[in-house]
């Protein structure tokens, strides 16, 4: 491991701690965050206003739901390369209004061959400090995006491949302007970005990082997805586009480990099962591992059930107890069964079977906080020990309705703030492997979520489609935010359900999380406004920026609204 002075390591970790809370606060909301169509046409919301108007290109062709979602993510990659892009992962949902069937669909990053249970431990076999690990090769999986978008487009996709490149090419060639979130993240990454001179050369001109305004361009980038457009998704893995991205990880000048052309070779896309329950009448609909996401949103909604939260509504304290009492039982059995089930048994039936479900809802005191949240022993689990791992709030979401009614929830990610700071043909490499749990035992006992080869990491990511009592899909909606985004969907759903709001309030409401022992809330907003009435139930309170990127459609029975979260730059377009 190269040496990274003590000084430059102090100055890096105060930047990309500021970075986690400054990437998603509250900026002015864009003149429209939502946008209705009428039946037989669609709708399209992302993070940014460039990629939802090239989903909205895609509508306007002909294109599918799937083909509008691919051609959002690959515009993503240009214009907010701090959250997604090629380099990374993603997973997706896609509702075929046809047969009324839900795939999903894992593009989750893989560990390369050479990535030992020990890769994020140190010489002392301690695990490594975050602004360590996440920086250079050792952090990066093999991406999968774009075979993702392959196996999305072969089943779904209605205009050639070609098509879907064309506004990210556009984009990257011809510029585009730096937006406020874009420009903060540059700022506060500066102090490590001494290290990365090819994210330099794009991003920054002679005084620093670009700012506000400024303008950035990157031929590199649209080389590559010119080449990718005209020969297919095998280019990005194979030939000089292939041998650049592994070169860039094996040969990278901070934290080299191997990656060879057999790691890009061997990476498969995988549609698994969807993980579904019900919840008031509704059914709840996921990704299952190698993502957290679904089973412990309706883990937390299963335990909130016997409660009327609908009654106490999002003005009251009990409410927000409630939710993070929920919250923190969920989280407790996510740490101790979750991860790749291809590599551990993952008990995910048995963490929504409903009576244990109603058992870990039994240990909710409407009136006080419990004094330690542990996980439980759902049915068919193995015994575990809780692990922690990392995920840094990145990310990003998109969703895209057509005019036939098929649906595509989809969140991509590269994982930290321009994942390893790594450049390859003008893309960032991801930082994925540090959602693995560093230490790989843990009390005598092997963790779920430890680093192995060929393993993907255990993810938040929580895309989500609800349907009706009649199966009939009503809502659309995931979040960017690392391990809040569950939160962030869980509260959207809440909204919707139990509060009786459009999608657009329910994106909205207050954010909540938890750590260190205490209740997070979101300042500036009424929840915030309540830390003394929530404290009284037994919990310390901390008032803090939690700021949320969420994108969702709703059908409202005439036609579907697209809706961004008002504190991100995004937007919704109808067809």
């Amino acid at each position: 491991m190269s040496f990274i002075p003590r000084t430059f390591v102090a100055a890096a970790a105060l930047a990309l701690s500021s970075l986690s809370i400054a990437c998603h606060a509250q900026s002015a909301p864009p003149a429209e965050t939502s946008a209705t169509a009428p039946l037989g046409k669609g709708v399209v919301s992302s993070a940014d206003p460039r990629a939802t108007a090239a989903g909205q290109e895609m509508l306007r062709k002909g294109g599918s739901a799937a083909d509008a979602a691919m051609a959002m993510m690959l515009a993503l990659t240009v214009v907010e390369p701090q959250s997604s892009g090629i380099g990374g992962g993603g997973l997706m949902l896609h509702h075929d209004a046809a047969t009324g069937t839900l795939a999903t669909i894992d593009g989750r990053e893989m560990a390369p061959a050479s990535a030992s249970e020990q890769l994020l431990l140190g010489a002392d076999g301690k695990p490594l400090p975050f602004i360590e690990a996440f920086q250079g090769g050792r952090s990066v999986g093999v991406p999968g995006n774009i075979r993702l978008m392959a196996l999305a487009h072969q089943k779904w996709g209605k205009l050639p491949w070609a098509d879907l490149f064309g506004p990210a090419i556009r984009l990257a060639d011809e510029g585009f302007v730096v937006n406020d979130a874009l420009a903060r993240a540059l700022a506060r990454l500066a102090p490590i970005w001494a290290r990365f001179p090819d994210a330099r050369a794009i991003y920054w001109n002679a005084t620093g990082p670009k700012k506000v305004g400024d303008r950035v361009t990157n031929p590199a980038l649209a080389e590559l997805l010119r080449a990718v457009a005209k020969g297919g998704p095998d280019t990005f893995y194979t030939g000089k586009h292939g041998q650049a991205l592994a070169d860039a990880v094996s040969k990278a000048s901070v934290n080299p480990v191997p990656m060879t052309m057999a790691d890009l070779a061997a990476y498969k896309a995988k549609e698994r099962p969807p993980v579904c329950s019900r919840y008031r009448g509704y059914k709840i609909c996921g990704m299952g591992p190698p993502s957290s996401g679904a089973t412990t949103v309706q883990q937390i909604l299963g335990m909130l059930e016997p409660h009327d939260i609908g009654a106490l509504g999002p003005d009251n304290a009990k409410t927000w107890h409630l939710i993070g009492e929920a919250m923190q039982l969920a989280y407790a059995d996510r740490e101790s069964y979750l991860g790749d089930a291809d590599f551990v048994s993952v008990p995910v039936n048995g963490l929504l079977d409903p009576a244990y479900v109603k058992s870990r809802a039994a240990l909710i005191d409407p009136d006080k906080a419990l004094n330690r949240y542990e996980a439980g022993t759902p049915p068919g689990a193995e015994p575990r020990t809780a692990a922690l791992s990392s995920e840094v709030a990145g990310t990003t979401h998109f969703v895209a309705v057509d005019g036939a009614g098929n649906i595509v929830s989809m969140t991509s990610t590269v994982e930290g703030p321009f994942g390893s700071q790594l450049i390859a043909n003008g893309y960032f490499l991801n930082n994925e492997l540090t959602d693995f749990t560093f230490a790989p035992e843990k009390n005598g006992r092997k963790v779920a979520n430890r680093v192995q080869p060929g393993k993907r990491p255990l993810s938040s990511m929580s895309p989500h489609i609800v349907y009706d009592a009649e199966d009939r899909p009503v809502l659309a909606v995931g979040s960017a935010g690392g391990k809040r985004i569950i939160m962030h969907v869980t509260k959207a759903l809440i909204g919707v359900i139990d509060f009786k709001l459009p999608a657009g309030e329910a994106l909205a409401l207050p954010n909540i999380y938890f750590g260190n022992g205490s209740l997070i809330v979101e300042g500036k907003t009424p929840l915030g406004g309540m830390n003394e009435a929530l404290a009284a139930y037994g919990q310390p309170v901390v008032v803090d920026e939690l700021g949320s990127k969420l994108n969702a459609a709703q059908f409202n029975g005439k036609g579907w609204t697209g809706y961004a979260d008002p504190r991100s730059p995004g937007i919704a377009l109808a067809e």
